[in-house]
Parts: C-alpha cells; structure tokens; sequence
C-alpha cells in the first residue's frame, strides 16, 4: 500500500518541477533524485532528457518507478540517504519533498550530506527543499481530499492540521478507503518532520565542504505549504 499512498498524497504535487527543471539545464552532469518514491521528480526530468539515477529506502516505491519509467534515462537504487555508495558523480543532486527534515536529527542529516559531497562533481550543485516555518492559518473554503480510484477502490487523503512540538513539525492526514461496496475505512496518517530553516541546512553542510550557494522559494499553492530549496557546492 506504500505505492498507492505515496502516490495519492505526493504524486500530483508540481508546484517544485519548474524549479527541478531549471536547474538541470543550468548544471551538467548526470542528476540524482533523493528520496525519489514512485518517480514524481526523476521521471519528469527524464522526459525532459536528463539522465537521473533515483534512490530510495523502500523497494516497493523503487519497483513502482522502474514500471513507470520503462524506456526513459533513469537508473534505480534501493538504498538510504544516509548511507550510499554509488561510483558516480554527479552534477546536480535533489532532495526533494522535506527529505532532510524527515531525518531524524542533526547526526543524520549530517551522513546524508557527506555522503552527497562525495558524490557532487566539481561544478556540482546540491538543492535541498525544507519547510521553514508553520503555514499561517488560511480563510476560505477547506481543503479537498486527494483522491485516486483503483479498481472501483476509492482512495482519499485528507490534510487535517500540522502542529509544532519540541522541535518537530507533526503533519496529520486522515486516510479514508471505500470498497466497491461502498464500505469506508479510515486511518489517522502522522508524519513528523524536524524543525529546520536554511541557515542550519548551510552551516551542516559547511562542515562536510559544502559552501553556500544561494537560496529559491517555492511558492505555496491551495493545497500545499510553500518551501525553499537551499542550494550548497562542493568546495573548490
């Protein structure tokens, strides 16, 4: 069920691909996708031409990409952000999604970034996506659910708050699944994601020999938080 989750709640989120896109015209070299799931960012800018290797910790969510990108320049390894090795370097690597921020702490956002130092080509640049602050309340209408349907199986997910706690930010969904039939199930999703702004992401990657390189928003839409996306290259 991992695929199917992953997919309802993550996969029509576009609002980052211009900015994605932008970045792998303006840096050669092949791309690596952090966190990649199902292949939302790593598909794209394969279609685009780009060669994108796509790693991630769950096997089910890797084997979903390899399905979808059939055909198209991308490579797949299961493995963890934490702790790679993959012989390669790269001109641009991606971190999509709050990736750091779902690490759980300074420590291992730290092996994260010196495993992407050692893989950064020369010239390579390295872009982070975080979520620096809580959104501030909106008036209007609520959310919608997003949804999908799957063999008559109706999937809804349903964004109910995010609230901040000792440094975490706890994003709650409510996940709802009726069957043909018409029965209704529902579960309370909780993801946690620690508390981050784009000067900390600089200073931890500074003591791995990543440099600063600039900062880009990502404008919030009416179903997701804003986000920015630090930007960090390997030092000369």
């Amino acid at each position: 069920m991992s695929v199917l989750w992953h997919e309802v709640e993550c996969g029509a989120y576009a609002a980052d691909l211009t900015l994605w896109e932008e970045l792998a015209r303006d840096n050669d070299g092949p791309i690596l996708d952090l966190g990649c799931g199902t292949g939302r960012v790593a598909s794209h800018l394969a279609r685009r031409g780009h060669a994108v290797t796509a790693l991630d910790l769950d096997a089910e969510l890797i084997a979903a990409l390899d399905e979808h990108a059939e055909g198209l320049p991308v490579t797949t390894e299961v493995g963890d952000a934490r702790d790679f090795e993959l012989g390669t370097e790269f001109g641009l690597v991606l971190a999509p999604m709050q990736l750091l921020q779902l690490l759980a702490g300074q420590e291992e956002r730290r092996r994260c970034l010196r495993c992407i130092a050692t893989h950064l080509g020369p010239s390579g640049l390295a872009a982070f996506a975080i979520v620096e602050s809580m959104p501030a309340p909106v008036d209007g209408p609520p959310l919608l659910p997003d949804t999908r349907e799957v063999d008559g199986w109706v999937y809804s997910s349903l964004p109910l708050d995010a609230q901040l706690a000792s440094g975490t930010i706890r994003v709650r969904r409510l996940r709802q699944t009726v069957s043909p039939l018409g029965e209704l199930e529902d579960e309370l999703y909780e993801v946690d994601l620690q508390a981050l702004d784009a000067a900390s992401v600089e200073e931890e990657g500074s003591r791995v020999g990543l440099t600063p390189a600039g900062r880009q928003p990502i404008s919030p839409t009416e179903d997701h938080v804003g986000s920015t996306v630090v930007l960090l290259g390997r030092e000369a």
